[in-house]
């Protein structure tokens, strides 16, 4: 009794100081009217839907930090970022959307918050939303566009983005292929990286990569999500009211939020994550129909598809997930493709012929073997080793993911052919293979998909 009594108080006392220390940061958060005199909203769904706006506001940065990280020029006061955060309502679940700045978009009837003109509705890209009407008419066209009600709107600009990575202690990333943007000053090699807050703001902006521009810009920013959602939910830090304290302090220190968003509800938020693991996230962008679509006075614009597009959002509204179920016994998704793993495989014990079924048995699932497995220096082995070069991680860990139960073993100086010496406890290769986040239902990856481990 005296244990349960002591275990109450502690429980109780913590969730006293959490909300003690919340309720003193309400005061911080520069507060936002995006719902004002609004009419004619679509219809509320369950669970909660967060506005997540990401804007290109600089003026915390010091000049030193806006040479390094290429944060030069005036900013143009618009939406780097769009996304639709739906978090279930029990909590278990968050569904992010993105939406591409470009996408086609009709404004409705609104006074230009510059100039003061009143404006009927007209076509515009939809980050031009908030250039002409901010907060308000951005939630407006979003919720015209997706019939999404919108319960929550959160504004982060570059300042409080870093703040927040930096807190957190970095967020790791991997790449299997180096990632270099001239615009944005992003040089990273292929391998595993934990960025900091004004690297991150390097990854999370980069648009010159590849040629997919703001799609492929867009996937990077879901996976850094993903990413930072692992690092709070392993690391501990939701558990603390300090920790804790000390990150929402450093995203309400420059956040804009509706007046809604308080304590309560980070509060909410923070419980909720506290049973999060990286596979409750999905994240996926808005289905596209036409790419290059001309509008006259606009320019060039993204259309959505109309048919995907409802589903999705249909989807949001039935708090449903979006990403789809993979029935039992499906090719498990791994980082690295079994076609560009080569393998060596030896046996590790005195059954003939494992050596020669292990080989066949990664053969057939896509896995480049030598074909020409060998007998292990030691034939005493029980449980199946990787052995492997440390800078092919992401590669072994794909061919673990194949061999269930295998033991990984680094070696400096492998190079890039990995060692499979089989044990006793072998008895199948499971089937694994490597998506394209845009190829699946949706273009849905879930966040245990897209993060390192």
């Amino acid at each position: 009794m005296r244990a349960v009594t002591t275990l109450s108080v502690a429980v109780l006392a913590s969730a006293g100081i959490g909300h003690a220390v919340m309720t003193s940061l309400d005061a911080d958060i520069a507060r936002v009217d995006p719902f004002k005199d609004m009419k004619n909203r679509p219809q509320a769904g369950h669970g909660m839907n967060v506005l997540l706006v990401g804007t290109d506001g600089r003026e915390k940065i010091s000049k030193e930090e806006r040479r390094k990280y290429r944060l030069g020029g005036a900013p143009c006061h618009c939406t780097d970022t769009i996304m639709i955060v739906h978090i279930s309502e029990d909590r278990k679940r968050a569904s992010v959307v993105s939406l591409p700045r470009d996408s086609y978009a009709v404004a409705p009837a609104h006074t230009d918050r510059t100039s003061g003109k009143r404006h009927h509705g007209h076509p515009i890209k939809l980050n031009a939303a908030y250039a002409e009407g901010g907060p308000q008419l951005t939630v407006r066209t979003v919720e015209d566009m997706t019939k999404v009600k919108i319960d929550h709107y959160l504004e982060v600009d570059f300042a409080s983005f870093m703040r927040t990575v930096d807190v957190v202690g970095g967020v790791q990333i991997c790449t299997a292929t180096p990632l270099k943007d001239s615009h944005t000053g992003l040089d990273l090699p292929a391998g595993r990286h934990t960025l900091a807050g004004g690297q991150a703001l390097q990854f999370v902006r980069a648009r010159h990569v590849d040629g997919a521009s703001d799609l492929g810009r867009m996937k990077r920013q879901q996976r850094f999500m993903a990413a930072l959602v692992e690092r709070l939910t392993s690391s501990g830090l939701l558990l603390n009211p300090m920790k804790f304290r000390d990150v929402t302090r450093a995203v309400l220190g420059s956040v804009r939020a509706d007046k809604g968003f308080g304590t309560d509800q980070m509060l909410d938020l923070g419980r909720a994550m506290r049973n999060f693991s990286p596979s409750s996230s999905e994240f996926t962008t808005v289905p596209i129909g036409r790419m290059g679509y001309p509008v006259k006075g606009v320019g060039s614009t993204l259309k959505w598809d109309p048919v995907k597009s409802e589903r999705l959002f249909q989807a949001l509204r039935q708090d449903q997930p979006l990403s789809v179920h993979r029935p039992h016994g499906a090719a498990r998704i791994v980082p690295v493709a079994p076609q560009q793993i080569r393998v060596q495989v030896e046996n590790g014990t005195r059954a003939a012929g494992l050596g020669r079924r292990v080989d066949a048995a990664l053969a057939s699932t896509g896995f480049r073997t030598t074909k020409t497995p060998v007998n292990s220096a030691g034939r005493d082995v029980r449980r199946t080793i990787i052995v492997h070069d440390p800078r092919w991680d992401r590669s072994a860990k794909s061919l673990a993911a194949a061999l269930p139960g295998s033991e990984l073993r680094a070696v400096k100086g492998l190079g890039p052919t990995l060692k499979v010496i089989a044990g006793a406890d072998f008895e199948r290769v499971r089937k694994v293979r490597a998506e394209d986040p845009g190829q699946s239902e949706f273009g849905v990856v879930r966040g245990d998909e897209v993060a390192c481990s």
